[in-house]
Formats: structure tokens, C-alpha cells, sequence
């Protein structure tokens, strides 16, 4: 199955045409949403059951692990990372119990490079959710230099990791391709965040709204198409998430590119009007 939906459930407000959407809305559109204040705060239990109850029973959830865990952040105060740990784990039980989780999502920076210490430390966070289905995103193209890249894949493969497949900018160095290539045949996550090579490098406190400041036009559209067609042929579960949102973009590619690959999700949320 294809599950196509975005970051973020709340900034798709051209959905309902308000500035802002919320869960039960969304899950009128897409099966699946990835959330990442699970990357800036140790979720709470409640809050993961309310988000259950807002979906129908085959919306799935893509949940990203807490920031200190892809080396871009501390340890929550007061805590050590098996404390955070656990709190996180306790947390998402809700959702794991109830079959609603996709996957758990490892984004590591552009300074995660092909290192024997990065590697070993791709050991540990497997250890970390050995029972759990990961997905690992990596920033940096030393991981896909030629001498590296077939190691790597085999890493993954062994380590039961789905390799993100990532879009991102393409006329920059330091990138990394449009990679289709499955490592987990159980479940395989896409992340599309644009093309904006000028504004992916940006820093500062607006570098995120410009970061993904993109519109996917209908040529982009069909080669990601392509590519997704050709992952779901060698994996069980695929999720595509569009992240371009910076311009409100994400919510429209990801609905043109249901039309494309002419998906039909039945067990949606019903629309408001049909209950008149």
C-alpha cells in the first residue's frame, strides 16, 4: 500500500480554508502524517491518545525521535538518555498497541557523515528501538560516495533500517540523490522537501521557512511518481510525506500525486458536508 500525506497535520489550512487544520480534518485527505514535536519534546500519553481518537482505523502515524537521539540536541532536563528513552517509549505505547504507527523517523544532520563512530553509533540507536520500525534519513552525501554507498546499503539492510528516500535540492554539492532503492521490504518512508538549492543551505531563525520553500510542478511531480512506483514494487508499506510546506505547497503536491497514481483511500475520515 502507498500512503501519501505531509509533516504536520496543522499547516495544511487550504484543506478547510482557514489559516490552520486540525488532526480530524486532515485525516479527511491522507492516511498518514508525520509529527515532529515528538523531535522537539518527549511526548505525552494523553496527547497520543487524543490523536487516536481523531483518525479512523487505517491512518497510520510517522513519529520522529527526540532531537537528542540524532546528536542535534540535549537530553531533556534533568534526564539521562535511558530515562528519555523510556518516557518516549511509555508515551507512544497508545499508538503501538493499537497498530497506528508507521514508523519512528532518525533525521540526522548534514555533519552526520560516513564515520566508523557514525556507524557504531547507527549500532547503538538500533539498539535503542530494536523493536521498533526505524527509518534512518541521512543529510550528508559522503554516504552515498560510490565506494561507500554499497556498504552502507548492506548496513541498513542488515540492520532492518528503511533508508529514507529523500528529495531535496539537486544542484548542491553536499546533497544526496533521489535514491529509490529499498532496504526494509516491510515498510519503506519517502520524504520530499523540495528543490529550493538556494534556500536549503540558509541559517538563522527563518532558514526553515526557507528551507522548503517549494512548489513541485507537474514534470517533478511524475518523476517522483515514477520512483515511488518503483519502491512500493519491493517494499510492503510505503508512506510518502511532502514537507515542502514553508509556501502551504505540501498539502497540493501531495493530493496531485494521488491523482497520478490514481490511489483511492476508502476509510477516510468523512467529509463535513456528507453528514447533511
Amino acid at each position: 500500500m502507498i500512503r501519501i500525506g505531509c509533516t504536520t497535520f496543522s499547516e495544511h489550512g487550504r484543506l478547510v480554508d482557514r489559516k490552520s487544520s486540525k488532526l480530524f480534518e486532515y485525516a479527511r485527505y491522507f492516511p498518514v502524517v508525520e509529527l515532529d514535536t515528538t523531535y522537539h519534546f518527549l511526548p505525552k500519553e494523553k496527547d497520543v491518545r487524543n490523536w487516536l481518537t481523531q483518525v479512523p482505523d487505517n491512518f497510520r502515524f510517522v513519529l520522529k525521535v527526540h532531537q537528542s537521539i540524532t546528536t542535534q540536541g540535549d537530553v531533556p532536563e534533568g534526564m539521562t538518555v535511558e530515562e528519555s528513552l523510556t518516557r518516549f517509549k511509555e508515551a507512544i505505547a497508545p499508538m503501538v498497541e493499537a497498530g497506528k504507527l508507521f514508523c519512528l523517523l532518525a533525521q540526522f544532520p548534514n555533519q552526520f557523515k560516513c564515520t566508523k563512530q557514525h556507524v557504531a553509533y547507527l549500532d547503538q540507536v538500533r539498539i535503542w528501538f530494536a523493536d521498533y520500525p526505524l527509518a534512518i534519513e541521512l543529510r550528508d552525501h559522503s554516504w552515498y560516495q560510490p565506494d561507500v554507498y554499497p556498504s552502507m546499503i548492506d548496513f541498513m539492510k542488515q540492520r532492518q533500517f528503511s533508508l529514507v528516500v529523500v528529495d531535496q535540492p539537486k544542484k548542491l554539492s553536499t546533497t544526496i540523490p533521489l535514491d529509490p532503492t529499498v532496504t526494509n521490504p516491510s515498510f519503506t518512508l519517502c520524504r520530499f522537501h523540495g528543490r529550493n538549492d538556494s534556500g536549503w543551505t540558509a541559517t538563522g531563525p527563518d532558514a526553515k521557512q526557507v528551507r522548503t520553500l517549494y512548489r513541485y510542478n507537474e514534470k517533478e511531480i511524475n518523476e517522483l511518481s515514477t520512483a515511488i512506483q518503483s519502491v512500493s514494487a519491493n517494499t510492503k508499506e510505503t508512506a510518502v510525506i511532502f514537507n515542502n510546506n514553508a509556501g502551504r505547497d505540501a498539502a497540493d503536491n501531495a493530493r496531485e500525486m494521488i491523482s497520478k497514481l490514481q490511489l483511492t483511500y476508502e476509510a477516510l475520515n468523512p467529509n463535513q458536508l456528507a453528514l447533511f
